[in-house]
């Protein structure tokens, strides 16, 4: 019994760690960005993705149609139309009326201001908009919609928001930061892990061919072929490698040793992917990610840290031993 006390007592300390709200102040200020970069991205094409039939380019009614598979519970843009309807608002108003929502709920998010409302109708309304055109939807609505998600259910207002200058509210139990932030952590290594191992599984990535397809295929074929075709020896390496970065996640973003240089390098990989196949969206929010779950209080292995440790760390010792 001893024993079995001891492993639930590690269990616990590894579920409930005391962390600081600086990560949740990370993923807020990302998520803000990632929101309104979003909203701002199709300002141009909303109503053409998510008119009804006969006005958009694939009619909303056909996405919501195959989410209905899905669930008859998933909140699509549909219900928001027709609730429109029942007090005398068209189509085109409550999309446009949607959008500026979502564009004010990113710029509430950014400031930290109306932190809990803003994520909910943020998370809420990109919902919509994702399994309203899941036919055009990819990985950046499932993990945005995740990410607010988290950050929705996290304890919001963090200590750098206006909502925390504006009202005084109780400092978060460290416990609880450290329990969502634990959760998120967990749930990147699954994702990774099992990505990884999917890729593993197949032999394009062991050729590099699916690297040649995906930057050779429009409209992500932002790289020429003549260039691709210069370097085309690098394509099995590269294949691998980003192989070896998901699988090895789990593993090595643990270890403080290693953490750094696998933060790095994931990060490289998800900047590279949006800046040479134009999916700025999902490089950000993965970006955004991982900063929140594991860069937040890390530091290089070539940076000594100071004997007093850091400032976050000091709200966690006892007063006795706080400097006046």
């Amino acid at each position: 019994m001893t024993v079995l006390r001891r492993w639930w007592q590690e269990f616990l300390e590894f579920l409930f760690p005391p962390e600081t709200d600086t990560w949740l102040a990370v993923l807020r200020i990302g998520m803000g960005l990632q929101v309104l970069v979003y909203a701002l991205f199709l300002r141009s094409d909303w109503h053409y993705l998510f008119s009804g039939t006969g006005k958009g380019l694939v009619s909303r009614e056909l996405g919501e149609a195959i989410a209905l598979f899905d669930s008859p519970l998933i909140p699509k843009l549909g219900w928001l139309v027709f609730l429109g309807r029942h007090i005398g608002l068209g189509e085109e108003t409550v999309l446009s009326v949607a959008w500026a929502c979502l564009l004010c709920m990113g710029c509430c998010l950014l400031l930290g201001l109306f932190c809990r409302p803003a994520a909910i109708i943020a998370w809420f309304l990109h919902l919509c908009a994702a399994e309203s055109g899941g036919l055009l939807a990819y990985g950046a609505d499932n993990f945005m919609t995740t990410a607010l998600f988290y950050l929705m259910l996290s304890p919001l207002p963090d200590r750098y928001s206006v909502d925390s200058r504006l009202v005084k509210t109780k400092p978060r139990s460290p416990q609880l930061l450290g329990f969502w932030r634990r959760v998120l952590q967990i749930h990147l290594c699954f994702v990774y892990f099992f990505g990884g191992v999917a890729k593993f599984l197949g032999s394009g990535w062991w050729d590099g061919s699916n690297l040649w397809r995906s930057l050779t295929r429009p409209p992500f074929n932002l790289i020429s072929p003549d260039i691709l075709v210069r370097f085309k020896y690098a394509l099995p390496v590269l294949g691998i490698s980003i192989c070896l970065i998901e699988v090895g996640y789990p593993v090595f973003i643990w270890m403080k040793k290693t953490r750094f240089f696998w933060l790095v390098c994931i990060l490289a990989m998800h900047a590279a992917i949006g800046l040479t196949m134009g999916m700025y969206l999902f490089a950000l929010v993965m970006i955004v990610l991982n900063l929140a779950a594991f860069g937040v209080g890390i530091r290089a292995p070539f940076i000594r840290q100071p004997a007093g440790g850091t400032r976050d760390s000091a709200q966690f010792l006892p007063k006795h031993q706080l400097s006046p």
